[in-house]
């Protein structure tokens, strides 16, 4: 029996001779260090795992005990060789896995072996250093195969004949190898739905017309061109990866597809009908001649036509972030009426109109960020502006206002950013002298919102209640030096409602909030402040995660783990703080507590006269002299009193001894009593 250890109990697994774990119909023998397939497993295995061996040869006769075998895994072996005949005793074999081995050395008898499994559907033979050649060979004879792997290899360049007989293959991954040219070498494959050639070196893809496929990821390449073939016929084509490329244009896409996501990620895009500096090649032509024998025809075309030919009708995901468009084309986006989530962060937008109605009905998340966007178009009282929307990102651009009462028929709006925008929440504390209020993003009365991020905003005292009718559970206010200056009832008017909550730097002093109304909140982020004092009001909180690294705190409570709020807290950021090595009662107090985390623990250091010690390993002399600073302050008193005290009774003794004669004189002599001596 091999034993087991969970949390709490035993469990005890049947195993082989050879250290196998036997659960029902498999044998587990990874990682056993086995150089070859022990003969004496149940004859009625189904499924073999030898990953994480050293077996170099499966030989003729190492599965000659298991008939019924229908899965074996070999995953990095050291197998350079399967011989012939090696499975001819299981012929059902279904899935075949051979990833990560050496089966580049001997592949031509390897594929003799191969060849006597009709029932194989499933073949992994993914980092073996295989060249396009020597796929072909050993996939020559697999008719059956319904998904190959030949990942991680070396192939270079694919044509025709190297897939010709796979007539019943669904999926096909080639991904990670340095494929440069592909030569029509999927046409035969009449049943292929999806192919995955991402990481390697295609430039393009032209003449695009795999009707049948359902998914392709050509990620990860140098592609500068994706031109689908013109035809209108129907395309299969759901999903379409051509993220991390180098795409000039918008790709051609089949006329009639199923297409319902287009990743686009990452590329050098963007539309050139109109130029930055004001140019427009909307009116632009060009003049064709085209000479036939005697006959000369003339033919005028426009330069730029960005009209999309493609039906669009079904895609929900359009990924089109991190390119450089700088605008949309006119109708761009009425041709996808089903858009549910739409990326155009990290490029280089500086308007973005939301008045367009029908073609934004059904978006649910829309991401702007880091554009540089100044303004965005809305249509006053258009009414139906993303009614759908729950998802809003529209950090890290030039923003100072959004339109009038754009969440009023957001009704389904969550989650908004607006960090690092210079914007303003109104209602806006009245100056004096100004005529008009500037302008502000109008927050209240958004019943839906949840999620709210005003982080970098330059944000100043807030005046009024800007969050009133909303029901925040997140909110970020990190990196306004000044948005808790001033009267903080705004902040309140959220505390039966947050749970999460930062302030981050921003300039916080410990008796500025007062935390304890925040019943609800669970994490709290308080980094980066000036805290000099632990705020009390905390310690009646149930929170969950606390931080406080880089601030000013020499200690923390020594009661600290006592209080509701350390016995609730399960993590705990301590780190940048000047504490003393000498008042590290709350420290040790926290080690003890079972359920707390201190994620940055080894980061937490303290201060020992200009020393820069770890709270944990501190020297010998360090705690005795702080034991000596420590120490109860009427005891030391005493002990520096008692040698002062001693001195004084001895020296009265010396000092009666020395006149005791004369003192008894005097008194005789005063009394006139005689007394003997």
């Amino acid at each position: 029996l091999a034993v087991g250890w969970g949390s709490g109990a035993v469990t005890a697994w049947p195993t082989s001779p050879g250290g196998c774990k036997l659960v029902q119909s498999t044998a587990d023998c990874a990682g056993r260090w086995l150089s070859s397939i022990p003969g004496n497993l149940r004859g009625d295995i189904e499924e073999l795992l030898f990953d994480d061996n050293t077996i170099q040869v499966l030989g003729n006769a190492s599965l000659l005990s298991y008939h019924q075998l229908r899965r074996l895994s070999l995953t990095k072996n050291r197998l350079e060789l399967i011989e012939p005949g090696a499975f001819l005793s299981s012929q059902g074999l279904h899935v075949l896995s051979l990833a990560d081995n050496l089966l580049f050395t001997n592949y031509s008898l390897t594929a003799a072996a191969l060849s006597a499994l009709p029932a194989l559907r499933i073949l992994d033979l993914a980092g073996n250093r295989l060249t396009e050649d020597m796929v072909s060979v050993l996939v020559w004879n697999l008719s059956s195969l319904e998904s190959l792997s030949v990942a991680r290899n070396i192939i270079m360049r694919l044509d025709s004949s190297i897939f010709t007989n796979l007539t019943q293959l669904l999926e096909l991954n080639l991904e990670k190898n340095y494929i440069f040219e592909i030569d029509q070498a999927f046409e035969g494959l009449q049943r292929l739905q999806r192919l995955n050639v991402a990481y390697n070196y295609l430039p393009c893809v032209v003449e695009f017309g795999l009707t049948q496929l359902r998914v392709l990821n050509v990620s990860h390449n140098v592609i500068e061109w994706f031109l689908a073939l013109e035809s209108d016929d129907l395309f299969e084509l759901e999903v379409l990866d051509l993220s991390h490329n180098r795409l000039l244009f918008f790709p051609v896409l089949p006329r009639q597809s199923k297409l319902h996501s287009l990743l686009l990620k990452d590329n050098e895009m963007s539309f050139y009908q109109r130029l930055p500096n004001g140019t427009s090649l909307a009116n632009v032509t060009v003049q064709f001649l085209l000479i036939d024998g005697n006959s000369t025809n003339v033919t005028t075309v426009s330069l730029w036509d960005e009209i999309c030919h493609s039906n669009l009708s079904s895609l929900r995901l359009l990924d089109m972030s991190q390119n450089q468009v700088w605008y949309l084309p006119e109708g761009f986006l009425a041709q996808m009426p089903s858009l549910t989530h739409l990326k155009l962060n990290q490029n280089c937008l500086e308007m973005f109109d939301l008045s367009e109605g029908d073609p934004l009905a059904m978006l649910t998340e829309l991401d702007l960020s880091q554009n540089q966007l100044a303004e965005l178009g809305a249509e006053v009282g258009a009414g139906e502006v993303l009614p759908n929307l729950q998802l809003f990102n529209l950090s890290t651009n030039r923003l100072r206002a959004l339109p009038p009462g754009v969440f009023t028929y957001t009704r389904k709006i969550a989650t908004v950013d607006l960090s690092h925008n210079r914007v303003d929440l109104c209602p806006q504390p009245a100056m004096a002298g100004e005529v008009e209020s500037p302008p502000c993003v109008d927050m209240r009365g958004v019943e839906t919102l949840t999620h709210l991020s005003l982080a970098g905003c330059g944000l100043r005292g807030l005046g009024g209640h800007p969050f009133q009718g909303t029901s925040l559970m997140h909110l970020d206010l990190s990196d306004n030096h000044q948005v808790l200056s001033g009267d903080l009832e705004w902040l309140q008017d959220l505390a039966l409602t947050l749970q999460v909550l930062s302030l981050r730097n921003t300039s916080l002093s410990s008796t500025a909030v007062d935390f304890s109304a925040f019943s609800s909140l669970v994490r709290l982020d308080l980094s980066g402040n000036s805290l000099t004092v632990f705020p009390t009001t905390l310690g009646v909180l149930k929170l969950h995660s606390l931080d406080l690294r880089d601030n000013c705190l020499p200690a923390l409570p020594l009661g600290v783990a006592r209080t509701p709020l350390g016995q609730s807290l399960r993590e705990l950021y301590l780190s940048r703080n000047p504490y003393n090595c000498c008042t590290l009662g709350w420290w040790d107090a926290l080690q003890r507590v079972e359920a707390l985390q201190v994620p940055d623990g080894r980061e937490v250091t303290c201060s020992y006269a200009s020393r820069t010690l770890s709270p944990g390993a501190l020297p010998e002399p360090v705690l005795r002299s702080c034991r000596w600073q420590t120490a109860d302050l009427a005891l030391l008193y005493l002990v520096l009193a008692l040698p002062t005290c001693l001195t004084l009774l001895v020296a009265f003794a010396v000092v009666f001894l020395m006149l005791k004669q004369k003192l008894l004189k005097m008194v005789k002599s005063r009394c006139g009593v005689s007394s003997p001596y």
